[in-house]
Formats: C-alpha cells, structure tokens, sequence
C-alpha cells in the first residue's frame, strides 16, 4: 500500500520486482560491502531466494528498499555459530531478517522507518516473538537505538563483518516509535570523535575479544595465544622480545628503571615535556645514577646538543633514556639520530614509546629497552605494560621480582596472573593493527585538523616538522580558559585532551589521533572550533 511518505511498501510477488530485489542485493553485497564475488550481470540471487518473504518499499518503479523474513530452519546464522538455539529465548517463534538494505538515495528519510514498520505488522500477523539478524557493524548505531541486543561475536571476513543480533517484535516497535520521532524532528544522532589520548575509540572486534568469558592463563590455549599475541607485539615494532606486565604504560617504565638499577655507570636522562620530567622521577625513585638534560617545553633535541653534553657533562655515558614522543607537547624526538649517538658511544639506548607505537612507523631492533601499553594507538585496553628488548637478560635479585624482566622471562612470559580478557583484546588489536594502513589515515586527519587550528589564528605548539602526527596541542587565546573550550568541544561531540594539570597550568588543548576515527565525521570541527572560541 502507498502512505502518506509516497513509498509504496508490499510484499514481492512478481518477476519484475524480483529482478529489482535481485539487483539491489548485487550493489549492496558485492558492490558496498564486499561478500560476494563481483559477476559480470550484477544480479545476485540469495540462496534462500525460494524460501524468502521479501517486504519491499517502493518509489514509483524504483526500489527504495528491501528486507527478506524467513522462518524456516537451518537458519543462515545456523552454519556460522555453533549450537544457535543455547543464544536465543526458549520457547519462542523465530524468524531471520536477511538483506536488509536501503538504497544510499533514501537512507535519510522514512523508507527504512516504512520497510520496518510493515516488517512488524508481518511478524505480528504470522506469530513471530523474536528476530534474528546479522547486522552489518557500518549500521550499528542504528541498530542498537533501535532496541537490537548483540549475542555472539562478528560474524563475517575482513570487510564484510556482521554482528549477530536479536530483538523481540514488540521491543521493535517501540524503537521504531523512537526513530520516528527523530526523522520528523529533524533531530540527528551525535556522532562523538574521541580526540583523546587515551582511552581511545576502539574496534569492534576488540570490544567483543574483552568481553568474552575470562579463562585460566595457566591454561594450553591461553599460552598459546599469549604467545602468538608477543609474537604479533615484536614483528610488528621490529623488536626480538617483548614482556608484558599488568599494569599502566608508567609501570613498563618503572620495569625499564630497574633493570638499568642493575647496569654499572652513569645514565643520562633527555626531558622536554611532563612525561620526560616523570622518567626523571621514576629514576629517583630507584636510585639510579643519571645526569639531566633539560629542555623546555615545546623544544625538540638536536644531534649537537646531545653531543656537546655528552662530550663535556657525561664522556662515559652507559645508558640513555628519553620519550620517542612527548604526549605533553606532540614533539617526536629524532629516533635515528637518537640511534646514530648511541652506536657511536657504545651508550644502551631506552625509549619511552608509549605514545609512538601504532602511531609512526617504529623499527626498534637496536633499542636496549622501550616502553609501551596495550592501550592508546595499539588499540586494546589500557592496562597492560609493555617492555620490548634485544639482548637476553637473566633475573636478578637486585631488582624488584614485579619489576625482574629476566624473571618474565624465565616464565615464558607468565609469572603471575594476568587478565586473560585483556590479552585477547590486545592479540586482536595487533592483528588488525598489522592488516590496516594505520599511519596513512592519521597523517591525513592531523594534517586536516592541524590546518582548521591554524586558519583561526591558534597557535600549534610543535611544528609540524617536529611533531607526532598523532599529538596537537595548541594554546588558547588570553582570556578564554582551556578547560571551559574543551567542555564546549565535547558538548559539541568533539573529545579533546584538556584535564591534566600540565595542559590547564599553560591553558593549552590538545587533539589526538590514536583510535578508531572516521574521517568524514571530523568536516564540522572548524565550525565546532568557532563557536567554542566566541562563546
């Protein structure tokens, strides 16, 4: 029947209207979201296309949309998860929504709100209690506003991913009321861009390796995956060996100052930022023999001054230490000069890298020790620490047993319990961290956000030249306080780094590039920006 949209909205019932759904399910399954092969017709007929209900919605000739309902067992998601009936309610009639689509022309109108306003009157009239569907996770906002509950892991290959959901029918008119509202309202879902560093926007499929069962990490398939896990960690920095701690990046640095409490000699320590000035106090701490050289904020170091120190404060320097980049301020010190130095002076060179790693390309093969997280642009959970090595290193009684390398790693890594869950996050995070052009995508959305800072006259602290990309922090205007720009931002959907007290101390801000951001929802941040500096 025609309603008051103009859609037309049926059930499918001859050739001509197949030949429609046919096609549509090529330019979505093939041609969108790459499930299925490309064949030379375009057309692709579902291997359920006898079995199928197809409820579709149409604009004159043209279909707007389509969804299939079919209530016959095996379903599709049969054959992907493993004893379906032990996720679903008991009892209850079923049916599997399939190719559920929407042509792009009509996905910001009523078609989809029609289509699934006639898909419950379906259910209704044949009995239905539940729902079952492998959502695509491009749509997952749609789906959960309204009133789908995930069940099982993606589902799916790599571009092609779906979550597997269900919803019971009265619950999906409820949520069909609620996006109602919105369309006539002309009110649009926020889309939050977390700019933070850290925690991070993470993937999907890292979010659903978390939330798994928790398992025994003395068990056989645990230690298998944690170690293919540390194998990932090492390929993917150029390392040999990594050890991973439960704890915060500041406790892979804490490890790192203990095992230097066991080399003889003086150390020397670079500091530019708050995070560079927190390895001086780590030091301290574990009594470590160092010299200090100190720039200012915002400064990056030069191969001649490190050399003139050396050369005139520290000639038999045995270790350095420094951040690879300063979160404070963005400045990346020069890693290969770092490294030319170093082999010079036969000086064992240690890296703070905790903001580095996932971020900029990183070839560590030469470093003695560097620190890292599990967090941040890695990509899972915070809350492992991470500390890469090349060199064999024995346990030592000297140091600390939580903070012993050597003791890791005459463990085989797993001394103590570790969070299992966490473990999972961070293999999956690697794994896609391993598949994806990470670096490219950030360079792109700093250089954008940086230029939109600099065509309203702010100043950026780090030049670019010297800058992660993956770290701007700016300063605001006399007069108008960070804290309450960065409280707007956020108000506006734009998360900025603003609370720590080194940033509200120089009323500076700071925009990072770390997880999961999609480009296209970054246009209005100028725009954002203006009003947050007028207010």
């Amino acid at each position: 029947m025609t309603n008051k949209t103009g859609y037309t909205v049926k059930i499918a019932d001859n050739e001509i209207e197949f030949d429609l759904i046919h096609r549509l399910n090529y330019k979505t399954f093939v041609e969108e979201i790459p499930q299925h092969e490309i064949n030379e017709r375009g057309y692709l007929v579902d291997k359920f296309h006898a079995e199928n209900t197809y409820i579709i919605s149409l604009d004159g000739h043209k279909l707007a949309g389509m969804v299939a309902v079919r209530g016959h067992r095996p379903f599709s998601l049969d054959s992907k998860i493993p004893d379906l009936n032990s996720y679903l309610p008991e009892n209850k009639k079923i049916c599997e929504l399939r190719l559920l689509t929407i042509e792009k022309e009509y996905r910001r109108g009523y078609a989809f709100y029609d289509l699934a306003k006639n898909l419950v009157k379906y259910c209704r009239e044949n009995n239905y209690d539940y729902a079952i569907i492998s959502g695509t996770t491009r749509q997952q906002k749609l789906y959960k506003h309204i009133g789908f509950a995930p069940f099982y892991h993606l589902v799916g290959k790599e571009g092609a991913f779906y979550q597997p959901m269900y919803i019971n029918v009265e619950k999906l008119e409820m949520g069909l009321g609620k996006l109602l509202n919105r369309i006539e309202t002309g009110e649009k879902e926020r889309q939050i861009v977390n700019l933070l560093p850290g925690p991070v926007e993470l993937h999907a499929e890292v979010i659903k390796e978390f939330e798994k069962p928790a398992v025994s990490h003395r068990g056989e398939s645990f230690i298998n995956d944690f170690n293919i896990a540390k194998n990932l960690l090492c390929k993917y920095v150029s390392s040999s060996k990594v050890e991973i701690f439960t704890g915060s990046g500041t406790l892979a640095n804490e490890a790192v100052a203990a095992q230097l409490s066991d080399i003889k000699g003086t150390g020397l320590i670079l500091a530019c930022g708050e995070f560079g000035e927190r390895l001086v106090k780590i030091a301290d701490r574990h009594g470590l023999d160092f010299k200090l050289f100190k720039k200012e904020w915002g400064e990056v170091f030069t191969r001649k001054e490190i050399v003139e120190f050396l050369d005139n404060e520290l000639p038999e320097c045995s270790w350095l230490w420094t951040v690879h980049c300063e979160t404070s301020t963005g400045a990346l010190n020069d890693l290969s000069m770092l490294e030319e130095v170093s082999s010079e002076r036969g000086i064992k060179l240690c890296l703070d890298c905790i903001s580095s790693i996932g971020t900029i390309p990183l070839n560590l093969s030469n470093i003695y020790l560097a620190s890292g997280t599990s967090g941040k642009a890695v990509g899972g959970y915070a809350g492992l620490a991470l500390v890469f090595y090349n060199h064999d290193i024995k346990p030592s009684e000297n140091i600390p047993l939580y903070f012993d390398i050597g003791y890791y790693n005459s463990k085989n890594g797993i001394p103590f319990t570790i969070p299992t869950n966490s473990v999972y996050a961070l293999k999956r995070a690697i794994e896609l961290l391993s598949r994806e052009d990470k670096f490219a995508k950030i360079k792109a959305i700093s250089s954008f956000l940086r230029q939109e800072l600099l065509s309203l006259g702010l100043k950026v602290i780090i030049p670019e030249q010297y800058s992660s990309p993956a770290v701007i922090t700016f300063a605001l205007p006399l007069g108008l306080c960070s804290k309450k720009f960065g409280q707007i931002m956020g108000e506006k959907g734009y998360l900025l780094s603003f609370n720590s007290y080194y940033l509200i101390e120089r009323n500076w801000a700071q925009a990072c590039i770390m997880g999961e951001i999609n480009i296209n929802y970054i246009e209005g941040f100028k725009k954002s920006l203006m009003e947050a500096l007028n207010k």
